[in-house]
């Protein structure tokens, strides 16, 4: 113990307890995946941080033994430590049921075992993590298409609300014609996977409406997936995005957006009302459903220097890589609870005035909005 600081060690240690059960409920959940004989055929592992250099996890057959990057689960998403992880159980799946022993440690049964978990191969050594690779800016047509969307959107902070409007209707458009071109040539994408908001154990109906926002009209795809809430120390929810890197970007901001529109509108909008937190659900519902129609409407509009082009275009490819990563996919219902009309329609008028402003940063930690 650090006799400088004692309580600090006593957090770092209770922190990094959760996190390690947090580690050995996603191998259970990785491990569905899995027939039911393959799963029989393997014993949970010990789980340690390291201080690791130059990896970010290793897997000791030995010990039987799954060791994370301690850096790597303190400084990036927890995204990014469970793709590492789930490519430490594909190194555990090789030797325990495949007895890979003598092959290369990335040899055809490691590569048999994450096609099954549905594993990175790469997620080892100096591999960048999910978060820096998502964020990085590598010189290519797509972030030249970023830096474009990131100006008009800055011009969308206009006073003047026909500027702002215009401006962001390009932006839209811009990023379908991108999109859209890329689709009918059939161009080859590195996809990636990342969460999208925070796991959490319940979500409130805005959460789905917003997400569902995303899937129609930014180009990615979706669906909600387990994922450990460290804060509860238990499995819960959270929705998981595919796309190109810089759709996921896009996505990722316009959902921050809309959230912290929403927040602030919902203070000014119930600072004398004091109104329940269900309530706040029925205002932010509106405020989505408001922006959905503003951007069907605008979207077939016949002046196509003011069309937002957000249409709704299946990338075949996308697609492909979605049905690959997910290949039990089932469905879940919800009861609608009771909602006031009033707050609702209240929250339309305003989501029908809203416009997406500012840039597009990267962040260690996701994409955040520039300050």
């Amino acid at each position: 113990m650090n006799p400088y600081n004692p309580r600090k060690t006593e957090l770092q240690e209770a922190l990094e307890y959760r996190i390690l059960h947090g580690l050995a409920c996603e191998w259970k959940n990785a491990l569905w995946l899995l027939d039911r004989n393959l799963r029989d055929a393997l014993r949970q592992p010990f789980f340690r941080l390291h201080d690791y250099k130059t990896r970010l996890g290793s897997w000791y057959c030995v010990k039987n033994e799954i060791g994370i990057s301690r850096s790597l689960v303190l400084n990036h998403s927890w995204d990014a430590v469970v793709e590492v992880l789930v490519h430490e159980i594909a190194h555990q799946v090789a030797d325990m049921v495949f007895h890979a022993f003598g092959e290369p440690p990335h040899g055809p049964l490691f590569q048999k075992a994450c096609l099954m978990l549905r594993a990175n191969p790469k997620a080892s050594g100096a591999f960048p993590a999910l978060d820096d690779r998502v964020t990085d800016k590598p010189a290519h047509t797509g972030d030249k298409i970023l830096m474009r969307v990131k100006k008009l959107m800055a011009l969308a902070e206009s006073r003047n609300r026909h500027e702002a409007e215009a401006a962001m209707a390009k932006a839209h458009k811009l990023i379908a014609k991108y999109n859209i071109e890329l689709i009918e040539r059939h161009t080859p994408q590195d996809y990636h996977t990342v969460f999208i908001g925070q796991p959490a154990l319940r979500h409130f109906r805005e959460e789905y409406r917003l997400c569902h926002l995303l899937l129609d009209y930014y180009f990615v795809k979706g669906i909600w997936v387990p994922a450990f809430v460290l804060a509860k120390g238990k499995m819960g929810r959270v929705m998981e995005i595919s796309g190109t890197r810089e759709n996921l970007q896009i996505a990722s901001y316009v959902y921050d957006f809309v959230k912290n529109y929403i927040d602030g509108r919902w203070h000014i909008y119930n600072q004398e009302k004091k109104l329940n937190r269900y309530r706040k659900t029925d205002f932010a519902v509106g405020v989505i459903e408001g922006f959905r129609d503003k951007l069907n409407l605008q979207a077939h509009t016949k002046n196509p220097t003011e069309s937002l082009a957000l249409q709704k275009v299946d990338d075949p490819l996308l697609k492909a890589y979605y049905h690959d990563r997910y290949p039990r996919i089932g469905s879940f219902s919800r009861k609608t609870p009771r909602t006031d009309a009033k707050v609702q329609n209240d929250g339309v008028r305003i989501g029908q005035k809203m416009v997406i402003s500012k840039g597009i940063a990267e962040h260690k930690q996701g994409v955040k909005l520039i300050k």
